[in-house]
């Protein structure tokens, strides 16, 4: 799993932070979007993902 390397393409507010990720996202989305393999299953929800790796948001498991 190389998610440190990993820029990222996603939506900004207006406060320049970046809009949340829905946590029923499948994990296998992510993957694809990010081109990173997390070692999962790909239809694991991100939020359970998040959760079980101890991340608070995707933003936190993408930050190098």
């Amino acid at each position: 799993m190389n998610t440190k390397q990993t820029k990222t393409s996603r939506a900004k507010n207006n406060k320049g932070q970046f809009t949340p990720k829905r946590f029923d996202t499948k994990v296998g989305t992510i993957e694809k979007k990010y081109g990173i393999d997390l070692g999962v299953k790909s239809n694991m929800k991100l939020g359970n993902y998040l959760k079980q790796k101890g991340y608070r948001s995707l933003s936190e498991m993408l930050k190098p």
